[in-house]
């Protein structure tokens, strides 16, 4: 993709821990810089600042997480100024609070605005739907998946021409187990403890810990496989809980309270989950709320792992049950024991003959260089149209 001369993006996200949004914004940043342009991040900042800046990246510094209207406006002020001294070509944001004062900085300066819906944001007043649709009031809204975009049409009631699904993408050169050394998986399966020739079926919840993940959800189920006797898996919850102690205290209590301790194991943070993802031999998404998108349901088969989701949401769109995977009730521990055991029966050859089928296919639909080519000639038809 060719970009304008002297091309400037901003993206605005609240801070740069871990997620979706957050990834999207650091491989949309390198294919900016990659195409001759630059990248500016407004933040907070976090643990993923170091790999925007090894991009080529640069970090703006600004509370743009807060809610507070005073700091808001602040943040909008600075923007303003950001956006005419690095002569910014398009704003970009990536979540509401920010999206305000983004905004108003675009259009105080009359810059291109685009906002992605990563989320589906529900609304129980017209005052909360209202602070929702400040995502739809640029340009262009971009959705990153389907499911996403049907529910910005029908709440918002938005112009079908006024947005665009792109559906998030994997880095297929970072998500390649050819890639991976084995020393990498033996690393990890040291320290969770993890035997290089345990037989038992090993599961992987990637993502952080949190209620709507599903983690409470999989320890009813595994009570429920343990009560019939089965001890030939192991639950591996990886992830941090970003400052929710009380939520990890509840996980740990639960799965000791359901006698299952010795089948699941919260190991916190990773940061090398192709790695994670190959300690495992089918990788799950249990959410008990709709996922936009689900892009912990799309790694894992890239590098060849089935994957059990919750039936809803835009997962619906990544995981094709019975081939690449299962998609299980949501919120219904029974179905999801029943679920378990199905996959713990299935014979490896069968869950590696799944895993090479989700493979071929999400590499196909869903490589960042497709999401990336796919946004930045969004940003050249915005300008073009502006011209």
């Amino acid at each position: 993709m060719t970009l304008p001369p002297n091309f400037t993006l901003l993206q605005v996200v609240p801070e740069l821990e871990t997620g979706g949004a957050e990834q999207s914004t650091l491989d949309v940043a390198q294919a900016v810089v990659r195409a001759g342009g630059k990248a500016l991040v407004a933040t907070r900042g976090g643990r993923m600042t170091t790999r925007l800046e090894a991009d080529g990246g640069r970090l703006a510094q600004l509370p743009v997480q807060s809610k507070n209207p005073l700091v808001m406006l602040g943040n909008a002020a600075r923007l303003v100024d950001l956006i005419r001294k690095e002569s910014v070509s398009i704003v970009h944001a990536r979540s509401r609070a920010p999206a305000f004062s983004a905004l108003w900085a675009a259009k105080s300066t009359d810059t291109p605005f685009v906002a992605t819906y990563h989320g589906v944001y529900n609304a129980r007043s017209s005052l909360k739907r209202w602070y929702n649709a400040v995502m739809t009031r640029g340009d262009l809204v971009i959705a990153n998946s389907q499911y996403t975009r049907d529910h910005v049409l029908t709440e918002h009631g938005l112009a079908a021409e006024r947005i665009v699904t792109i559906p998030r993408g994997v880095d297929l050169e970072r998500f390649n187990p050819r890639w991976v050394d084995p020393d990498r998986v033996d690393a990890l399966r040291a320290a969770w403890g993890v035997e290089a020739g345990d037989p038992r079926i090993k599961f992987v919840l990637g993502g952080r810990l949190t209620r709507i993940k599903g983690h409470l959800l999989i320890i009813e189920a595994a009570a429920r496989l343990k009560a019939e006797g089965r001890d030939d898996f192991i639950v591996l919850f990886v992830g941090d809980d970003r400052g929710n102690a009380d939520y990890s205290r509840e996980v740990e209590g639960a799965a000791r309270a359901a006698g299952v301790g010795d089948r699941i194991r919260a190991v916190g943070h990773c940061d090398d989950m192709p790695a994670a993802y190959l300690v495992g031999d089918v990788a799950m998404l249990p959410t008990t709320k709709p996922e936009s998108f689900g892009r912990a349901a799309v790694e894992p088969q890239v590098m060849g792992r089935p994957v059990m989701a919750s039936n809803h949401g835009g997962v619906t769109e990544t995981v094709v049950d019975g081939e690449t995977g299962w998609l299980i009730t949501s919120g219904d521990a029974a179905a999801w024991a029943v679920g378990l055991t199905r996959a713990i029966d299935t014979e490896r050859v069968r869950l590696a003959e799944m895993g090479q089928i989700a493979a071929n296919r999400a590499r196909r639909l869903y490589s960042v260089d497709a999401m990336c080519e796919m946004t930045l000639a969004a940003y050249g038809q915005i300008l073009d149209a502006r011209r």
